[in-house]
C-alpha cells in the first residue's frame, strides 16, 4: 500500500510508482493531509464523490479544500479554498469541469476545475444540505436538507421548484431515479413519494412495510436502472422494494453485532445491465461489507473496528471504491483485488426473513431463515494498517511525566517554564499549544449531529439582541450557540452564553468544530460549579472570590461593602465575559495562555489579582454606577502585573479557602463525548426518572399498606359501633315499650274523658237546639213585619230619586252649556296667548339677536383692546427689559470705567516709578559717559600727541595736523554738550514733549556717528603713519616701538 500526504501542495502526482492491482486488502493508496500550520496535525477530508466517468476523484476536507484526483493521469490539483467545510459534493454535472459543493453556510457553489473560478452561488436552504443529487442529463439538480428540496436548473442556476414539509415530519433523503424522469423523496416517517419531473406531479406511494419489521428509513440506494430499492436505518435489517410493482421484494437481515446501517451503495458491474446485484452495506462498526441481494452472500468487506470507514463512494465503473476513514484519510480500494477473495466459498451471514414476492402462497412459506457456518473476521490489525507516527511516553516514566504529555509531543510542565519565561506562547503556535493543553478530541461527527439539528429556537433572532456587523460572524456565533444549546438544554436558557462564547468565536470563526470544543472544554472546566444556582449567578463561586478577596485585602473589601458593591458587580462581569470586556485582544490572549496552563482555579484567581490591582481607582469610587461602569470597561492596568499577582494568590491562598480544592482538575473532552455526554445523560435522566418511579411505587405501596391499615381499624370500630348501635337498640326498644305502654294507659283515660264529655255535649245541644227552634219562629214573625216596612220605604224612596234626577238632569244641561261656553272662551283665550307668546318670543329673539350681537361686538373689542393692551404691556415691558438691559450696560461701563481708571492711575505709578528709576539709570549713564568721554579724551590726546610728533617727521603733515585739531575741537564741544544737560529732579512725564526725547536721540546719534569717524579716522591716520614709519625707520627702531594701553 502506497502513502500520498499532500501536505501544502496544491498538485502533484498521487503515486510514485503504479500500483498493483492485487494490493492486500484492496488499497491502491492511503492520501493524508498533514498541516503546516498549526490549526490540526491532520485535516480530515469530509465527502468524497466521482465523475460520470469514475476516473476522476474530488474530496473535500473540513477546512474547505477541494482536491481532484485524476486516477489515469495519476496527478492530483487543488482546485478550490472555500474557507469552510463541505457537507456535499457533485461531479457529475453536463459540463465535465464543473462541480457543486454545499457548504456549512447552507449555500452551494459551482466550481470549474480547470479555470478554478466561481461559476455561481446558490442560495435557499435555511439549514445544512445533506445531499446532490443530478439528473441524467447533469442540467438539473435537487439539494436536500431537513426542511426544504429544491430543484435548481444548472444552465441559469436558478430555482425551479421547492418541496416544503411540516415541521413534524422532515426530510431524509430526495433524488432523480436514474434513466427516467422520476423523483423519489423520502421522509422521516417512512413515507416514499414518486414524482413526475415534468409536472411534478405524484405518481405514486409506496405502501407501508408489514407489522413487526418497521423502522425508521435514513439511508437509502437505487439500481443503475432504477427498478430496485434499498432502504435502512437504525436497525440490522434492510428493506428491498421494486419500484415497478409497488411492493416490498424481501427484507435482509443482517448480523447481531450491525445495529444500524449508516451508508447503502450498489457496486456497478459492466455486465448486469445496470440490475445491480452486489450492495455495500456501512454499518456503525465503521466496516462496510458487500453483499449479494439475491444470495444473501457475503462477498468482501472494507475496514476494521481500528481503521473505521465514516463514508465511501464507488465510481461508476465499477473499479474503484473511495472511502474516507475515521482517523480523516482518503483510502482507494481496486474493486479487482478485493473480488479475488470471492473464490472462498463463504456461507452466507444474511438471512431473507420476508420474501414478499411469495406472499400468495401462504404465510408459513413467507420466511426462509438460511444458517450460517462462517464466522466473522476477528478483529485485529491487519498486515496493510497505515503507518502513523506516534509518541510515546518511556516505560519508566513517572505517573507524573505521564500527566504532563500533551497531544502533539508537548509537555505541560515545559510549556508553563515557556510561559513564565516569556509571559505568553508565540503568536505563530498560540492555537496549536491551546488545542493541546485543552486536549480537543475533534468529534467530526458528534458536532455534525448537532449542527444538523439546525438553529436552536432560543437563537432564532439572536441578531436582535447582539448586532454584529459581519454576518459570517454571526452565523458562526449562531451555530456554535446553537449547538451548544442542542448538546445541552441549559445553554439555551443561559443569557450569558453569548457573552462567554463570543471571544472563541471570534478566534476560532474558520473552524467551527474546534471553536465548539473549545467552548465546551471552558464551560466544562473552568465554569465548574455555574449552574448549580441557575438561572442565578453562580453565589458559590462569587462566594470563593470573595474569601480569596477578604484574606488578601480587607480594607478594599470594606471598602466594597461599605459602598454596597457585591461580588455581582465586581466579579461576576468578569467571569461571565472572560475579561473580553476589560482586555484588549493581545492582553486576553496572553491570560488565556496562563489559565489554560493551569489549574481551573487560576481563573478565579485572575479575577481576584485584577480586583487587588485596580484598588487605587476603585478606592476613590462611591458610586454604584461607577463599579459598573469601570466592570465593564477597558483601564489602564499592567495585565502582567495581574497575571504575576494572580500567580502570588495561588501560592499565598490558604487551603481551607483555595478553590483549587473546591474545583475539580481539568479533565478533557474525549473522542465521542458530545454523543457519550448526550447518551449518558440521557441515561442518568433515565436512572433518575426510575429512581423516582422506585419512591412513587414504595409511596404507594406505604400508602396502600397504611389505607390497608386504616380499613382494618376502621372495620374495627365498625363492629365495635354495629355492637353500641345493638345495644343501643335494645335499650331504645325497651323504653319504647315503656312509652307504649304509659301512652295507651293515658288514651284509654282520654277515651273516657271524651265519652263523658260527648254525652254532657249531647244533652246541652239538644237543650240548645230546642231554644233556638223558638227563636227562630219569633225571628220569622219578626222579619215579615220588616219586609212590609221596607217595601212601603222603598217606594216612596223611587218617589223621591225620580224627583231629584230631573233636578239634577236640567243641572246637568246647564253646566254643560256653561262649560262649552267656558271651553269656547278659553280656547280662544288659549290662541291670544298663543299669539302673544309667539310675539314676545320673536321680539325676545330679536333682542337676544340684538345682545348676541352687541355682546360679540363688545368682545371682539374687548379682545382688540386686551391685545392692544397685551402688545402696549410687551412693549412696556421690552421697553423695560431694553432699558435694563441699557441700565446694566451702563453699570458695566462704570464698572470697566472705574477698572480703566484704576488700571490708568496704576500705570501712572508704574510710569512715574519707571520715569524715576530712568532718571536715575540716565544719571548713572550720563557719569558713566563722562566718565568714558574722559577716558577717552585722554587716549585721544595720548594718541594725538604721539601722532603729531611722528607727523612733525613726515612731509605733508599740515593737513593731518588740522584735521585732528577739528576733530579734536569737535568731540571737546561734543562732551561739552553732554555735560550741560539739565538735571532737575522735579521732572514730570507729562512733561516731557515728543520733541525733546527725539532730540535728545538725534544729538546721540549724531554723537555716535562722530565718534565712528573720528575713530576711523584716528585708524586710517595710524596705518598712514606706521607705513611710513616703516619706510624711514629701520628695523631696530620699529622693534623698540609697542602699543600701550
Amino acid at each position: 500500500m502506497q502513502r500520498c500526504d499532500l501536505g501544502g501542495r496544491e498538485q502533484g502526482p498521487i503515486w510514485h510508482r503504479k500500483p498493483s492491482p492485487a494490493a492486500r486488502q484492496g488499497v491502491i493508496v492511503n492520501i493524508i493531509h498533514s498541516a503546516t500550520g498549526y490549526h490540526s496535525k491532520t485535516i480530515h477530508f469530509l465527502n468524497v464523490t466521482f465523475d460520470s466517468s469514475g476516473d476522476s476523484l474530488l474530496a473535500g476536507d473540513h477546512q474547505g479544500n477541494i482536491y481532484v484526483f485524476n486516477l489515469n493521469g495519476n496527478r492530483f490539483n487543488l482546485v478550490q479554498r472555500t474557507m469552510q467545510a463541505c457537507t456535499a459534493l457533485a461531479f457529475n454535472l453536463r459540463r465535465k469541469t464543473e462541480f457543486l459543493v454545499a457548504l456549512a453556510d447552507y449555500s452551494i457553489k459551482c466550481f470549474d476545475t480547470e479555470t478554478k473560478e466561481l461559476v455561481s452561488w446558490m442560495r435557499g436552504h435555511d439549514s445544512s444540505v445533506s445531499s446532490i443529487s443530478v439528473h441524467g442529463s447533469g442540467r438539473y439538480a435537487i439539494t436536500t436538507s431537513p426542511d426544504t428540496a429544491q430543484l435548481w436548473d444548472l444552465d441559469t442556476f436558478q430555482r425551479k421548484r421547492k418541496l416544503n414539509v411540516r415541521r413534524s415530519v422532515s426530510i431524509q433523503k430526495v433524488f432523480f431515479l436514474p434513466l427516467s424522469n422520476t423523483i423519489l423523496s423520502c421522509f422521516k416517517d417512512n413515507s416514499v413519494f414518486a414524482w413526475e419531473f415534468d409536472t411534478l406531479q405524484c405518481k405514486y406511494q409506496l405502501p407501508t412495510p408489514v407489522e413487526g419489521s418497521v423502522f425508521l428509513y435514513k439511508v437509502f440506494a437505487i439500481t443503475r436502472d432504477g427498478r430496485i430499492f434499498v432502504a435502512g436505518g437504525k436497525s440490522n435489517h434492510l428493506h428491498l422494494w421494486c419500484l415497478e410493482s409497488k411492493q416490498l421484494l424481501r427484507i435482509i437481515q443482517m448480523p447481531t453485532k450491525v445495529r444500524a446501517v449508516r451508508h447503502l451503495e450498489f457496486l456497478p458491474d459492466s455486465f448486469d445491465g445496470g440490475s445491480n446485484q452486489v450492495l455495500g452495506v456501512l454499518s456503525q462498526d465503521n466496516i462496510m461489507r458487500f453483499i449479494n441481494i439475491e444470495t444473501c452472500k457475503l462477498l468482501f468487506d472494507i475496514g476494521s473496528h481500528e481503521e473505521g470507514i465514516s463514508t465511501a463512494a464507488i465510481s461508476p465503473n465499477g473499479r474503484y471504491i473511495a472511502s474516507v476513514m475515521e482517523n480523516g484519510s482518503l483510502n482507494l480500494y481496486s474493486v479487482q483485488a478485493l473480488t479475488q477473495e470471492v473464490n472462498k466459498p463463504p456461507p452466507p451471514l444474511f438471512k431473507v426473513v420476508e420474501d414478499w414476492s411469495k406472499c400468495k402462497l401462504g404465510a408459513n412459506k413467507l420466511k426462509v431463515r438460511v444458517t450460517s457456518g462462517r464466522s466473522e473476521r476477528p478483529w485485529k490489525s491487519r498486515g496493510s494498517k497505515i503507518q502513523t507516527r506516534s509518541l510515546k511516553p518511556q516505560v519508566n516514566t513517572s505517573l507524573e511525566n505521564k500527566e504532563n504529555e500533551l497531544p502533539g509531543g508537548l509537555n505541560k510542565k515545559r510549556l508553563q517554564a515557556l510561559l513564565k519565561g516569556f509571559g505568553e506562547y508565540p503568536a505563530k503556535y498560540r492555537m496549536f499549544v491551546w488545542r493541546s493543553l485543552l486536549q480537543l478530541p475533534e468529534n467530526h461527527l458528534a458536532f455534525s449531529s448537532l449542527i444538523d439539528k439546525g438553529t436552536h429556537s432560543a437563537f432564532v433572532h439572536i441578531q436582535n439582541e447582539y448586532p454584529i456587523k459581519s454576518r459570517k460572524l454571526l452565523r458562526v456565533l449562531q451555530r456554535t450557540l446553537s449547538a451548544l444549546a442542542h448538546w445541552s438544554a441549559i445553554f439555551g436558557e443561559t443569557p450569558y452564553i453569548p457573552l462567554l462564547a463570543f471571544p472563541f468565536v471570534k478566534l476560532f470563526q474558520n473552524n467551527q468544530l474546534i471553536c465548539f470544543e473549545v467552548v465546551a472544554t471552558v464551560v466544562v472546566n473552568f465554569c465548574q460549579r455555574w449552574f448549580e444556582y441557575f438561572p442565578n449567578p453562580p453565589v458559590n463561586v462569587l462566594s470563593m472570590v470573595e474569601n480569596i478577596l477578604a484574606h488578601h485585602d480587607k480594607e478594599l473589601l470594606q471598602h466594597l461593602i461599605k459602598c454596597n458593591v457585591t461580588s455581582q458587580v465586581y466579579a461576576w462581569p468578569l467571569l461571565e465575559t472572560l475579561f473580553s470586556e476589560v482586555l484588549t485582544r493581545e492582553e486576553w490572549l496572553k491570560v488565556f495562555d496562563n489559565i489554560f496552563s493551569n489549574h481551573p482555579s487560576y481563573f478565579l484567581m485572575v479575577v481576584v489579582a485584577y480586583v487587588i490591582c485596580s484598588r487605587a481607582p476603585l478606592l476613590h469610587c462611591n458610586q454604584t454606577e461607577d463599579f459598573e461602569y469601570f466592570f465593564h470597561h477597558r483601564n489602564n492596568l499592567d495585565i502582567n502585573v495581574v497575571i504575576k499577582e494572580a500567580y502570588h494568590l495561588m501560592e499565598s491562598t490558604p487551603v481551607d479557602i483555595h478553590p483549587q480544592h473546591m474545583l475539580d482538575d481539568f479533565i478533557p473532552l474525549t473522542k465521542g463525548q458530545l454523543v457519550h455526554e448526550l447518551e449518558a445523560k440521557a441515561q442518568e435522566r433515565k436512572v433518575e426518572d426510575e429512581t423516582w418511579y422506585r419512591k412513587q411505587e414504595l409511596l404507594q405501596e406505604a400508602e396502600e399498606q397504611r389505607r390497608k391499615m386504616l380499613l382494618e381499624e376502621e372495620e374495627k370500630l365498625a363492629e365495635q359501633r354495629q355492637r353500641l348501635a345493638a345495644v343501643k337498640r335494645e335499650l331504645k326498644v325497651k323504653e319504647l315499650q315503656l312509652l307504649d305502654a304509659a301512652r295507651r294507659r293515658f288514651l284509654k283515660y282520654q277515651q273516657d274523658q271524651r265519652q263523658m264529655e260527648l254525652k254532657r255535649l249531647d244533652d246541652e245541644i239538644a237543650r240548645k237546639a230546642s231554644v233556638r227552634e223558638q227563636e227562630t219562629a219569633a225571628a220569622a214573625q219578626d222579619v215579615e213585619v220588616r219586609q212590609m216596612e221596607l217595601e212601603s220605604q222603598r217606594q216612596h224612596f223611587e218617589q223621591h230619586l225620580i224627583k231629584d234626577q230631573e233636578t239634577v238632569m236640567q243641572e246637568m244641561k246647564g253646566e254643560i252649556d256653561t262649560s262649552r261656553r267656558k271651553a269656547d272662551l278659553e280656547d280662544h283665550l288659549v290662541q291670544k296667548l298663543m299669539e302673544v307668546d309667539r310675539e314676545e318670543k320673536q321680539k325676545a329673539r330679536m333682542v337676544a339677536e340684538e345682545n348676541l350681537a352687541k355682546a360679540e361686538q363688545k368682545c371682539v373689542d374687548t379682545d382688540w383692546r386686551m391685545q392692544a393692551l397685551h402688545k402696549l404691556r410687551c412693549e412696556d415691558q421690552d421697553r423695560e427689559e431694553h432699558y435694563k438691559e441699557i441700565a446694566k450696560l451702563l453699570h458695566d461701563n462704570r464698572v470697566k470705567e472705574a477698572e480703566l481708571l484704576r488700571a490708568l492711575k496704576e500705570a501712572e505709578e508704574k510710569k512715574w516709578q519707571e520715569v524715576t528709576q530712568k532718571k536715575a539709570q540716565l544719571e548713572a549713564e550720563q557719569k558713566a559717559a563722562a566718565a568714558a568721554d574722559e577716558h577717552r579724551k585722554q587716549f585721544l590726546e595720548d594718541e594725538m600727541n604721539d601722532a603729531l610728533e611722528l607727523a612733525e617727521k613726515l612731509q605733508k603733515e599740515d593737513g593731518y595736523f588740522e584735521r585732528l585739531h577739528d576733530l579734536k575741537a569737535g568731540h571737546a564741544e561734543t562732551g561739552l554738550g553732554f555735560q550741560q544737560v539739565p538735571k532737575s529732579g522735579n521732572v514730570c512725564l507729562n512733561d516731557l514733549s515728543a520733541s525733546e526725547s527725539s532730540s535728545h536721540g538725534r544729538r546721540r546719534e549724531e554723537l555716535a556717528c562722530k565718534e565712528w569717524e573720528l575713530m576711523a579716522e584716528v585708524r586710517r591716520l595710524r596705518e598712514k603713519l606706521t607705513s611710513r614709519a616703516r619706510t624711514r625707520h629701520s628695523a631696530t627702531r620699529f622693534s623698540a616701538t609697542k602699543w600701550t594701553p
